[in-house]
């Protein structure tokens, strides 16, 4: 009889105490795997280390990493994790958030689907839901693109299993780069990013995995509405965007793509001819549109943007 694969889930936290109790449980009710879950909380005030101290004395399969350090945002603590957790007894690798509820067949799908695809890396759907209880399935299974892995993630990073085929290597790079990841917001975008410029083959599944809860204090949270549109554009217009794809480019070893020299690189130039890319630099066919109008903007109002960022 085939063994259960076993998970190693990687949770970021920070003043988590109103929802983190129930994604613990969400987490730890998994069917069909062996899992351990391993925690760091960025420092807090609401008592968040001292409650999960208290559980991980009665739960073996929690582990919480030393408390105490200010990290300052998600990602750092993010990368904390892949620094300090021992990968090597495990033959996955996922993240999760402290908000949400996993669905309870969620990693036994994720080893499914990456051993019938052949995959190293998987991402899926999402339930975005909010209080009062409004929800909205959010599909993110568009086909891949040449370089969409340079300019959007594969979705929610607390969708994320990866194989230790790629999760070994991925963590290699977060521990040898160390600090000069620092400017990287975004794991797992970088993950994806690493996995795709390597040549891992990733599968985004058409299935709803999570409840991603939404709330005032999302770091990130789902495109929906007018209110997070415009943040997200403001921030598209503000060239953030593509200084966070140069980092990624920079990081994973993609510098010298056409997407990046030609492209990211050349400024209002750049700009336009990357325009013209959008078909290959975004995934869902509306954001290919509104990629491309971004880029024709940034032409018109942005300098260009300097080497080394």
């Amino acid at each position: 009889m085939e063994k259960p694969p076993r998970f190693a889930v990687c949770l970021a936290a920070y003043n988590g105490m109103t929802f983190i109790a129930e994604q613990i449980e969400s987490i730890l009710a998994q069917a069909g795997v062996v899992l351990q879950l391993f925690v760091s909380v960025d420092q807090s005030v609401d008592g968040t280390e001292q409650r999960l101290a208290a559980w991980a004395m009665s739960e073996p399969r929690l582990t919480l990493l030393p408390c105490g350090r200010r990290f300052g945002s998600a990602g750092r603590n993010f990368y904390r994790l892949l620094r300090d957790v021992d990968l090597t007894d495990f033959d996955y690798l996922s993240f999760a958030d402290q908000d949400d509820i996993w669905q309870t067949d969620k990693l036994a799908r994720a080893h499914r689907t990456i051993k019938t695809l052949n995959a190293s890396g998987y991402s899926s759907n999402f339930t975005a839901f909010w209080p009062g209880g409004k929800s909205k399935r959010v599909n993110k299974a568009w086909p891949q693109r040449t370089h969409d892995y340079l300019f959007e993630s594969a979705g929610p990073g607390c969708t994320y299993v990866m194989h230790r085929s790629l999760a070994l290597p991925f963590q290699e790079l977060v521990r040898r780069r160390g600090p000069d990841l620092s400017d990287i917001d975004y794991h797992d975008w970088l993950a994806y990013a690493f996995a795709r410029s390597h040549h891992y083959s990733w599968a985004i599944d058409d299935w709803s995995s999570i409840e991603y809860r939404q709330h005032a204090n999302n770091q990130i949270g789902v495109n929906a509405g007018w209110r997070s549109f415009w943040l997200r554009a403001r921030k598209v217009l503000s060239g953030y965007g593509f200084q966070q794809s140069l980092l990624i480019a920079d990081a994973v070893g993609a510098s010298s793509l056409p997407v990046v020299q030609r492209g990211l690189r050349r400024g209002r130039p750049g700009y336009l001819w990357l325009a013209l890319q959008a078909r290959q630099c975004r995934r869902r066919p509306l954001d290919q549109l509104w990629f491309f109008l971004s880029c024709v903007l940034l032409a018109i109002f942005k300098p260009a943007m300097k080497d080394g960022i």
